[in-house]
């Protein structure tokens, strides 16, 4: 069993100018520090898994634990520091009103809609407590590569879901039209060269759904061998 970390062990060293590039000299002695277990983790990682729209209901995380979501969310790898995403969140009344503003474009873009779909995305938005937008920002200009700053966003998202799970919450990830659709973003607050990453729908879980079939390891991975 490996020892717990003290304060001093996870202490960081002062940053140097040339600790900020690669190939700079490493300040650690080269001795593995003890390992910092965290058993329940990753018993919580294992077993994870998307609860359907239909399954989160209130109550939502509170301000404060929505907070510490998304700060978690937030601490995700980001070559170049750019902080290539950011987040919306809908919640309250919020939520009503941007499905009201949705469903007025969506009717707009749709004259043949029929009047039972006439407030569809409303609806959609108050399902769960809480959604939050997912925006995914790159900066083309950056030396990082778009591809790896979009990957960024999607790690962001990945541990908002995870940090969900692990405060007891369920949660969806999707990407519906207002996603998709460039008008309805804009009306979500998304701006010119972003682009939704999804809508993460925070509730409690309301069932437990059994595991859905996963890949099995021998298909998914393959140990390098020099040719």
């Amino acid at each position: 069993m490996s020892e717990p970390l003290t304060q001093q062990d996870i202490r960081a060293p002062a940053e140097t100018p040339a600790a900020r590039h690669h190939g700079a000299a490493p300040t650690h002695s080269g001795v593995a520090l003890p390992r910092a277990e965290a058993p329940e983790a990753l018993a919580l990682l294992e077993r994870r898994r998307s609860l359907p729209l239909r399954s989160l209901v209130e109550p939502g995380p509170t301000p404060a634990e929505l907070d510490r979501l998304l700060a978690v969310a937030a601490r995700v790898p980001d070559h170049g520091r750019l902080v290539p995403w950011r987040f919306i969140v809908l919640s309250g009344e919020a939520r009503a009103q941007a499905g009201g503003l949705l469903d007025a474009l969506y009717r707009r873009q749709n004259p043949d809609l029929p009047e039972s779909k006439a407030d569809m995305w409303r609806l959609y938005l108050l399902r769960a407590p809480v959604t939050v937008v997912l925006v995914s920002r790159p900066d083309p200009a950056a030396k990082v590569p778009v591809f790896n700053q979009i990957l960024s966003a999607g790690a962001a998202g990945m541990a908002l879901v995870s940090a969900a799970t692990a405060l007891g919450y369920g949660a969806q990830w999707l990407l519906k039209w207002p996603g998709r659709d460039p008008e309805a973003a804009a009306l979500l607050g998304v701006r010119a060269g972003e682009q939704v990453a999804g809508f993460i729908h925070l509730g409690s879980p309301a069932e437990r759904p059994d595991d859905r079939p996963r890949p099995a390891l021998p298909d998914v991975v393959t140990h390098w061998q020099p040719g």
